[in-house]
């Protein structure tokens, strides 16, 4: 299969001129390895069943042998093997000019334990599924980097021809490049119910050699499922676990964490600046999974279903558009979070760069819901106004002046143009949405 170039391509090439070792990590099956060989020479792959032992062998006793093959040399899989993060933080140190020369891979946020940090010398990039424009799902006339350097960027006019039934069967399918590789559409979507089945029912306990009940697992993926793309405490997601078996809050709390280590849920913090007095601006984290599809394999349910479940699609749509902004945010250095308050006033993504500018943006399924989503937007922008009035006329004792959004954007899923409202938010069709 040709190599579909990834929009953390660039981000990886700049690493790689500037660090002599790069470790790209992210869930198992987004293409990290894919990825990676691209750019070597020699692979030295752990879960190689035919060799793993030999280079096993050689890592524990001298790890600086597996460093002499042509260069660059990518390590797939090394947490298997954690001496080498210390012969190739040496190797670094002794060769400082040199860069790009190293890659390692691995499917696990746990930490191995070390000697040394890597810090200066391994870079650490974050590989997620494909985003709907790598999967050719969006057309990507739209540029989200564009809205916030260029003023004069013209949106107006972009045309998305996606049908609602091609996103509902993108987000079941999900974006693992093995997917691009299947020609049988109902085949396609096997590969997320499969990964769904090994992380409840392996992934879970192999990450760390712990025995882990697979039916607690299952359980709590399905209540995530359940709750993707809001804020739900996670009191009630244990509520949910804890009605079917019986498990305590301390034993779920530690399944949450290595199913954050392998890269299947992830939180999207709150955006919490004190701009109220008397409103209690929740901190509440909004649950995601790192692909929509896994959770919709959790739930065992097929395309057809959300044909008349539109309401459940919304939230699945929600973390899948999630999904691609925080891809889209990371190659910008920006970050992706939410707002809510206790008013009910709320913002589904905020787009924050690395400058401090910022985007309200807003997430609907249909094109129905775009005036209260913008009314919500003009409100949140208001508050902000309001405050900075403020603390402007508080000339005794100033408060901080908040900055406002540059952007208000709503991102919908079957608007078939993309164009701007006469208050000036822009409405986005994910069919045209690109980094």
């Amino acid at each position: 299969m040709e190599y579909i170039r990834r929009i953390m391509d660039d981000e990886i090439d700049k690493r790689a001129k500037a660090f002599n070792a790069i470790n790209i990590v992210g869930p198992k099956g987004c293409g990290k390895t894919r990825t990676a060989k691209e750019r070597c020479k020699t692979t030295i792959e752990f879960q190689d069943e035919e060799r793993r032992q030999g280079y096993l062998s050689v890592a524990e006793t001298s790890p600086s042998l597996l460093l002499r093959g042509e260069k660059p040399i990518l390590f797939d899989e090394w947490q298997d093997a954690p001496k080498l993060w210390g012969a190739i933080r040496k190797y670094c140190d002794d060769h400082a000019e040199a860069v790009g020369e190293f890659f390692l891979t691995g499917s696990t946020g746990r930490r191995i334990e070390t000697a040394h940090t890597g810090t200066g010398r391994i870079s650490e990039v974050n590989l997620y599924p494909m985003t709907l424009f790598e999967t050719g799902e969006s057309n990507g006339s739209v540029s989200l980097g564009a809205l916030f350097q260029d003023e004069t960027y013209e949106i107006d006019g972009c045309t998305s021809d996606i049908e609602l039934e091609d996103l509902i069967y993108a987000a079941c399918r999900g974006g693992w490049p093995r997917c691009l590789a299947i020609s049988d559409r109902e085949a396609r979507l096997e590969i997320a119910r499969d990964y769904h089945r090994q992380i409840y029912g392996r992934d879970i306990s192999s990450i760390d050699g712990v025995d882990r009940n697979p039916e607690w697992a299952r359980i709590l993926l399905w209540s995530y499922a359940r709750n993707m793309a809001t804020i739900t405490k996670k009191s009630i997601i244990y509520a949910d676990v804890k009605a079917q078996t019986n498990v305590s809050d301390v034993t779920l709390a530690t399944y949450i964490e290595k199913l954050e280590e392998l890269f299947v849920i992830k939180d999207i913090d709150a955006w919490t600046p004190q701009i109220r007095s008397k409103t209690a601006i929740r901190s509440s984290k909004k649950h995601i999974f790192v692909d929509p599809s896994i959770g919709i394999a959790a739930l065992g349910l097929s395309p057809e279903y959300f044909y008349t479940d539109m309401d459940l699609f919304g939230h699945v749509f929600e973390n899948m558009v999630l999904r691609d902004l925080i891809v889209y945010a990371s190659v910008h250095g920006g970050k992706i979070m939410h707002y809510r308050d206790d008013t009910g006033l709320e913002v589904d993504a905020i787009y924050q760069m690395a400058d401090g500018r910022y985007a309200l943006i807003e997430i609907k399924t249909g094109t129905g819901a775009i005036p209260a989503a913008e009314e919500g937007l003009l409100k949140f922008e208001k508050l902000i106004e309001e405050h900075n009035e403020a603390v402007s006329q508080n000339t005794d004792h100033p408060g901080v002046l908040y900055r406002k959004p540059s952007l208000r954007i709503i991102i919908c899923a079957n608007a078939p143009m993309a164009y701007t409202t006469e208050k000036g938010t822009k409405i986005i069709p994910i069919g045209c949405l690109r980094d």
